[in-house]
């Protein structure tokens, strides 16, 4: 199990990237939690099986169709073992 932090930037707040993050997670069995940050990107920690971490960082370029992303950038982090689900903050 890995985990990663993630950093989204470009037209994202507003756009329901963080409800679409919690349901692309839950769909490839992740856990973690989406907030926003004070610079207008969305943050989101993420945690599980490695393929399925890389497959939804490969999906966040894209992101939920009213978003527009102009960069992710991706930290390795701690896998955290009290997480079960995924919270939106």
């Amino acid at each position: 199990m890995v985990g990663s932090h993630i950093s989204i930037y470009g037209e994202v707040q507003g756009s329901g990237f963080r409800s679409w993050a919690k349901e692309e997670s839950n769909k490839l069995k992740l856990s973690g939690w989406a907030r926003k940050a004070s610079d207008g990107s969305i943050e989101i920690y993420v945690q599980g099986e490695e393929e399925s971490l890389n497959s939804f960082i490969s999906l966040c370029w894209d992101g939920p169709s009213f978003s527009h992303v102009d960069d992710v950038l991706v930290q390795d982090a701690q896998y955290d073992e009290s997480l079960t689900g995924f919270e939106i903050y």
